[in-house]
């Protein structure tokens, strides 16, 4: 079973509980993409497709850019929506990489109707001081504001091979600067993996990776491990169906996780 002290059915505040069911868990269908330039969007290259099916396949809550929060609120309904307040400063396009900038505030999220904001922390890369030091600033923030905040902590930075040892200290730098929830990627086995979650005193998601056919089979690790539940994008937007996709993570997350970690 999973630490009280990372229990998101225990945490207060109504936006909270708008990112998460009853039982805890969550299926966050990440949207922000399109800030870094990918020109391979599938579905999400019709944000209000993909918005509504998302909401009617059952997702939890999505994460979304500050154009798609002002663009489409009408499509979001009942849905928690969690706004990313950082990126880049240039695209893929551009000739030089560019560390991120935090490029919205905690009020404008509240203003575009966002229930959490998002940010990376970019532990063991170049922007690791800048992003730790802007994360701990925006967690003041949303103290002040009563918002959550989502931290998307990326050992090594994009794509990178991580060890159990990584992610569990990047989880814990999150937790210790103020986030509500921690986003990492999983690794090793579910028994390797648990150390992650009861080191951290935050729920923590996992997120999906866009790597392929093996993306359920990570899913049931994390899960079995303890982890409240998943952030998913490309394995969605780039599917065939991303409605009975986002239906299939749904019934992973909220029943089969259910009963995998019962039995841990």
């Amino acid at each position: 079973m999973r630490p009280a002290n990372g229990d998101a059915s225990a945490r207060p505040g109504r936006r909270f509980h708008r990112l998460f069911r009853a039982d805890g868990r969550t299926v966050i269908v990440a949207l922000d993409h399109g800030l870094t330039g990918l020109t391979k969007l599938g579905a999400l290259a019709r944000p209000a497709e993909i918005l509504a099916a998302a909401a009617a396949s059952g997702g939890d809550a999505v994460l979304v850019t500050p154009g798609i929060a002002r663009a489409f609120p009408h499509l979001l309904g009942r849905v928690g929506v969690i706004v990313r307040l950082d990126g880049g400063v240039v695209t893929y396009y551009g000739e030089d990489t560019q560390e991120m900038r935090q490029l919205a505030s905690v009020e404008d999220a509240l203003r575009w109707g966002a229930d959490g904001v998002a940010l990376m922390g970019m532990i063991g890369t170049p922007e690791e001081a800048s992003s730790l030091q802007r994360m701990a600033e925006v967690a003041a923030d949303c103290d002040r504001w009563g918002m959550p905040l989502l931290a998307e902590m990326l050992p090594g930075g994009y794509g990178a091979d991580v060890s159990v040892d990584e992610v569990a200290t990047a989880t814990r730098v999150a937790c210790e600067l103020g986030a509500d929830i921690v986003k990492v990627p999983y690794c090793g086995s579910p028994e390797e993996y648990r150390r992650v979650i009861t080191e951290s005193y935050r729920p923590v998601v996992v997120l999906g990776g866009g790597r392929g056919p093996d993306v359920a089979e990570r899913l049931r690790g994390a899960l079995k491990a303890g982890a409240s539940g998943v952030a998913v994008g490309r394995d969605i937007w780039l599917s065939a169906d991303p409605a009975a996709t986002t239906r299939e993570l749904v019934e992973l997350v909220h029943e089969e996780g259910g009963s995998a970690r019962a039995g841990s």
